[in-house]
């Protein structure tokens, strides 16, 4: 049976998808066939990390959603050579960057039960183990039905009083949609705050568990987003924590 994993920050800016980029390959190094869906239509990007040209897409989930194609003609295949060597595979649906087509859907919208509708066919056309979902920072309705349809929901936050409050409205919101299961992720952490002080905080704050306590480290920062940084730094300690952060989401066991 296939995990449907969402990613999800009730604002911008918290590393949602670097986050999703690599969790998602985290668990394909372990041999799993993982999916990524790139849901933040409004504002897309993780096929950046993985070096997707725009010029070159010929087509996205926007495509799918629209009619144009199905939702399996839009999956590229991006597994890197590591994760082939593992055996495992890497796809991702990603949305259109294109600004006519970001307009249509703030102007016109779309059908969101194709969302739903379009998952269960990835993860049978594909034959995935984990299915990750990127999603658009906030509460709108493919947000909320992606957080519904969830086995687990990962939350990240910062350490910054906004993300705190609006963590809290998303928690609620959550627990109101009997979400199977919920983990908070505390992101871009300055390497001075004492960890462990700032999860038992967090966990008092939201009665969630605090799956892992991402640090801010100046080698992510200086990476800019250009490719997956567990990938490109695997010895890396943030590197260790993702794969942590991995078979926790997953419930597996790290070897």
């Amino acid at each position: 049976m296939a995990q449907v994993i969402s990613v999800h920050s009730f604002r911008g800016g918290t590393g949602k998808s670097n986050t999703t980029a690599n969790l998602a390959a985290s668990t394909a190094l372990r041999g799993k066939r993982v999916g990524i869906v790139d849901t933040d239509i409004q504002s897309p990007g993780i096929h950046v990390l993985f070096g997707l040209d725009e010029a070159k897409l010929t087509r996205s989930l926007n495509d799918y959603l629209w009619g144009r194609c199905r939702i399996g003609e839009t999956a590229y295949d991006v597994t890197p050579p590591p994760v082939a060597t593992a055996g495992g595979k890497m796809f991702l649906i990603p949305s259109s960057l294109r600004p006519g087509e970001i307009a249509r859907i703030l102007k016109e919208g779309y059908d969101i039960k194709l969302l739903s509708k379009g998952f269960r066919e990835l993860i049978d056309h594909l034959q995935l183990d984990c299915l990750f979902i990127d999603t658009h920072p906030g509460l709108n309705e493919e947000t909320l039905l992606s957080i519904a349809i969830s086995d687990t929901l990962v939350l990240l936050l910062r350490p910054d009083k906004q993300d705190f409050q609006g963590t809290a409205v998303t928690v609620e919101v959550a627990r109101k949609l009997k979400v199977n299961r919920m983990l908070l992720v505390a992101n871009k952490v300055l390497p001075e705050v004492d960890a462990a002080s700032l999860r038992r905080d967090i966990e008092t704050a939201y009665r969630v568990p605090v799956a892992a306590v991402l640090p801010l480290t100046e080698d992510m920062v200086r990476l800019g987003s250009d490719g997956v940084f567990s990938l490109i730094n695997p010895t890396h300690p943030l590197s260790a924590l993702y794969r942590s952060l991995a078979a926790t989401v997953t419930e597996t066991a790290v070897e």
